[in-house]
């Protein structure tokens, strides 16, 4: 009948419909169309970055790439216990540094002295944590000192031209040909006893000692932050800058300086071990801190007539110089890979 709807009719609708109903999809399909719809939506305005992953910022970038490298995440947790044990270690071993046993000197390692005793029976395990403080206080005032020096004489270099830049250039590789170590040497003569007159022994050895390390150590980050300088300044984003009216100034400070820090903190990772082992160089000379205040260097100074029957007195005094050295290299290397913008990772 006209108007009536007959059942095969319906019957074939209805296969029809199922033969056209879309086929079940697997896992991998699955997948793939939700990645299109993802980065379809990120085109709407969605945060996510190139490959579906959402964006992070650079800090956290950077410690993602720092956590890759194995060896420098094992070196921090090394060198963060070293510090915690220098600076906390002294509170729980309450032994004074300058206990003299005449009966217990030149002891091996044992359960009252777990590094053992010098010569004059004091226990080298407090002074191995009074010394570490020294010795590691060295090393970052020193990095801090060489880091501002030389990062201010290379970025006036960098972004001046012409005579500015070749006098500072000048004084930068005539400092690099003097010779380190007599000159070193001549300073702390003549100026030890002056400073150690005027601000006390400790703290006048201390100052002298970080000024002449700091002062030929800025040299390749002079250069370094020059380098950095003369390929960031002819960039985009600071022919941007200039465009819109800023100042030589700013330029340096808020967008050509923040992107030159990445190498300069990988060299004052340097800086700080190179600092550490001065430091103990000039100790063991005899022209560092005074025999009270055992730093690293000089208690392998005092030990080094003892080797034959006191091994352990300059054994553990250098390997804690060996394994500070050793763990901020590695630290660099993997603060290297972390901020190297062109490395993929």
């Amino acid at each position: 009948m006209a108007g009536s709807t007959p059942a095969s009719a319906t019957g074939d609708a209805g296969a029809g419909s199922a033969a056209v109903r879309p086929p079940q999809l697997d896992e991998g399909a699955r997948s793939v169309l939700g990645l299109a719809a993802h980065r379809t939506a990120g085109m709407a305005g969605a945060p996510i970055g190139l490959v579906g992953r959402p964006i992070v910022s650079p800090t956290a970038e950077a410690w993602r790439r720092f956590r890759r490298h194995k060896m420098a995440v094992v070196s921090l947790v090394v060198l963060g216990l070293m510090v915690l044990l220098v600076l906390l270690g002294p509170s729980l071993w309450k032994v004074a540094i300058n206990d003299i046993d005449f009966s217990a000197r030149l002891q091996q390692p044992s359960m009252a002295h777990p590094l053992g005793t010098d010569d004059l029976g004091q226990d080298l395990l407090a002074r191995m944590m009074y010394g570490g403080r020294i010795s590691l206080a060295v090393g970052m005032a020193a990095m801090m000192m060489s880091i501002c020096v030389g990062v201010a004489i290379g970025s006036i270099a960098g972004i001046s031209r012409g005579s500015i830049d070749a006098a500072l250039m000048w004084l930068t590789d005539l400092f690099l040909s003097l010779p380190q170590l007599p000159l070193l040497l001549l300073v702390i003569y003549l100026f030890r006893e002056r400073l150690k007159a005027v601000f006390g022994p400790e703290v006048g050895v201390f100052i002298l000692i970080v000024v002449v390390i700091g002062a030929f150590r800025w040299m390749p980050v002079a250069r370094l932050v020059r380098a950095q300088f003369f390929s960031l300044r002819e960039k985009e984003f600071v022919e941007a800058a200039r465009a819109l009216g800023a100042s030589t100034a700013r330029q340096v400070v808020r967008h050509i300086l923040p992107n030159a820090l990445g190498p300069v903190i990988v060299a004052g990772t340097i800086d700080v071990a190179a600092a550490i082992i001065a430091e103990s160089t000039l100790s063991f000379l005899g022209l560092g801190f005074p025999p009270d205040i055992p730093t690293w260097g000089r208690l392998l100074y005092d030990a080094k007539d003892h080797m034959d029957i006191a091994a352990h007195w300059a054994l553990f005094p250098g390997a804690a110089i060996f394994l500070t050295v050793l763990t901020i290299n590695f630290i660099g290397d993997g603060l290297r890979d972390a901020l190297d913008p062109r490395r993929v990772i």
